[in-house]
């Protein structure tokens, strides 16, 4: 927290519902410290399923599951690994584009990995 690059910007933590970010303890400290705490509600997986592809996907094709002992060395590997996944790497569930290209176009449509009952609010740009 005391190194962050952006200290005035909001601070999420996503994860899952994990013992140790469910602990009172974890929460009052991300509570103390400004963060606002994402996960999912009611363990379903589908309410994170993008957040949840994105870690793997980072961790599994970009090896940043290995411990990396050098915090520079992680920092780069990690600004790459996303720079490569967001403007370089086509998806399937973008039709074969690149997240940055379609999130630069409103018009293209995706793949929604939300449940077809959920009632999405209206976004007023």
């Amino acid at each position: 927290i005391k190194n962050r690059k952006y200290p005035n910007q909001k601070l999420i933590h996503h994860s899952d519902r994990g013992f140790q970010y469910c602990n009172p303890k974890y929460t009052k400290f991300a509570e103390d410290n400004g963060m606002t705490i994402s996960m999912t509600e009611q363990y379903d997986p589908y309410e994170n399923a993008v957040a949840e592809r994105i870690n793997r996907t980072l961790k599994h094709e970009y090896g940043l599951k290995q411990i990396i002992k050098n915090t520079k060395l992680a920092q780069k590997m990690t600004k790459q690994a996303v720079y490569i996944y967001n403007n370089l790497r086509t998806h399937y569930s973008l039709e074969l584009r690149k997240p940055a290209e379609v999130h630069l176009n409103p018009n293209i449509k995706y793949k929604s990995y939300r449940k077809n009952n959920v009632n999405l609010p209206e976004l007023n740009i």
